[in-house]
């Protein structure tokens, strides 16, 4: 099988994808600089390299010493409202990284290239819901880099056509490796389950809510949520799917069904059994009122069926995963 990079694979989604990866026979060496990500999430025999993409020879030398043939890249600053306060930072990492990443890619033969986008590149659209055709306008730094990205990707392939690429647009990640040997580590993360679930085991005193006057049946936002499980499986297909000689593509990440801030709380505190506190606060810049995916022509184009596509069931290894950290 193939020798794949995985870019940011101390991380979260990408340190899952890279233990799906082996278990579906691939070489993976990982490339992280460790600032957001965490050694021990790279699980053997997957390889940790310490290194910056943003350093070109690096990256250069990494390639041509491993021989790699896919790259997965994960690695981002990711921090919506950061984005906004620090848009230079994101600039300077996110399309910096991507630019060096291409270039030594194109230079160095590597024949498939998988790329981690987001939703947020699609801003605020008014179809509903949302498919891969329609107009993308991001709506804050975050999502502009990202759509950057996507750019020199597309532009790359177009003028190199022997380095053949998918985007997946994520939209909301959440829960833990059914197993419980990886989960989501960040201690300070923003994303909305586990803030929950960290506020029903007590390691937070209550949860915030941003807003609760968005053009939603109850006020809060709506986000279509995805089991990291199922996610990593579709970067398994893709990168298969461009092996067997796929045309390159884009396609959204989700489940098609949308949950709104409150919604998810309520399935929280049913699942933890915890009542607690939610305080109300204000919109954060940068936030969309509703993304929901429509995943039509991935499961068209995929050999992807999900596992784990129900909202109590992601809670439930979210919470498992929080309880194992508190024990370390």
């Amino acid at each position: 099988m193939s020798n794949i990079l995985v870019t940011g694979g101390a991380g979260y989604i990408g340190s899952h994808t890279s233990l799906a990866l082996t278990q579906a026979g691939y070489e993976v060496v990982v490339a992280d600089n460790l600032s957001t990500g965490v050694r021990e999430a790279v699980l053997p025999p997957v390889r940790l390299v310490e290194g910056d993409l943003r350093d070109a020879g690096f990256v250069r030398d990494l390639l041509r010493r491993e021989r790699v043939e896919g790259i997965i890249h994960f690695a981002a600053s990711i921090v919506v409202p950061e984005s906004v306060e620090k848009p230079l930072a994101y600039y300077r990492n996110n399309v910096g990284c991507t630019l060096n990443l291409v270039e030594s890619a194109v230079a160095e033969g590597v024949k498939h290239f998988i790329f981690s986008s987001t939703a947020a590149v699609y801003g605020m659209p008014k179809e509903r819901p949302i498919t891969e055709e329609i107009q993308t306008n991001p709506i804050n730094p975050y999502g502009r880099t990202k759509l950057a990205d996507e750019w020199i990707i597309r532009d790359a392939s177009a003028a190199h056509p022997g380095l053949k690429h998918t985007i997946l647009r994520y939209f909301n990640v959440a829960g833990a490796d059914p197993q419980g040997r990886l989960g989501q580590n960040t201690p300070d993360a923003t994303h909305l389950i586990k803030v929950a679930c960290q506020a029903a085991l007590g390691m937070r005193k209550e949860l915030v809510i941003f807003g609760n006057d968005y053009p939603t049946p109850d006020g809060t936002c709506i986000r279509d949520y995805i089991h990291v499980s199922d996610l990593t499986d579709i970067h398994v297909q893709a990168l298969l799917r461009l092996e067997q000689g796929g045309e390159s593509a884009i396609f959204n990440c989700g489940y098609g069904r949308g949950y709104s801030v409150a919604e998810v709380i309520k399935v929280v505190k049913e699942v933890s059994g915890v009542n607690f506190a939610v305080r109300k606060g204000p919109r954060r810049a940068g936030d969309p009122d509703d993304l929901v995916a429509d995943t039509a022509r991935m499961r068209a184009e995929l050999a992807w069926t999900p596992a784990y596509c129900d909202l109590h069931g992601i809670v439930r290894s979210s919470l498992e995963w929080e309880r194992r950290l508190m024990q370390r």
